[in-house]
C-alpha cells in the first residue's frame, strides 16, 4: 500500500509548520483534513454564506490537487459555530453536493479559529 501526503510541508499562520497534512491518500481513499474559510493564512471576512463558499472551495482545491472530484466524496463532517446557520449552510452545501450527496454528520462546535464553519471529507476513487 502506498500512502501519499498532500500539504504536509506547508506552514500555517506565522510560518509555523503544522503537525498534519491537508490530505492523505491510501489505496484509492483520500482523507481531507478539516478546512475553514482561510485564504493566505487568514479567515476571510463575512458570514456563513461567504465562509461556506470559501470553505467548500478549499475542499475542492485539495480534491482537485489529488485528482478527485466532489462525485468521489463518500462522507463529510461539518462543524458549525452557530446552529442558527444550519439551514443557510444546507442551501449552499446542496449547490455543491446535490448531484452526489455523501453521508454527512453536522454538529455545533466551538472553533479553534474565528470561523463559522469547518468541513472535512473522505473520498474514494477506484484505481481500476
Amino acid at each position: 500500500m502506498t500512502i501519499k501526503r498532500y500539504g504536509a510541508e506547508k506552514a500555517g499562520a506565522g510560518g509555523q509548520r503544522l503537525p498534519f497534512a491537508r490530505a492523505v491518500e491510501a489505496d484509492g481513499w483520500l482523507y481531507v483534513s478539516g478546512q475553514v474559510a482561510m485564504e493566505d493564512g487568514e479567515i476571510i471576512p463575512g458570514g456563513i454564506i461567504e465562509q461556506t463558499h470559501k470553505t467548500i472551495a478549499n475542499v475542492i482545491a485539495i480534491l482537485d490537487e489529488a485528482g478527485y472530484g466532489l462525485e468521489h466524496v463518500v462522507r463529510c463532517g461539518v462543524w458549525l459555530d452557530d446552529p442558527r446557520d444550519f439551514w443557510t449552510f444546507n442551501k449552499i452545501y446542496q449547490q455543491y453536493f446535490g448531484e452526489h450527496p455523501p453521508a454527512r454528520a453536522c454538529v455545533q462546535a466551538s472553533m479553534m479559529v474565528d470561523c463559522k464553519v469547518e468541513i472535512d471529507c473522505v473520498a474514494f476513487k477506484s484505481s481500476k
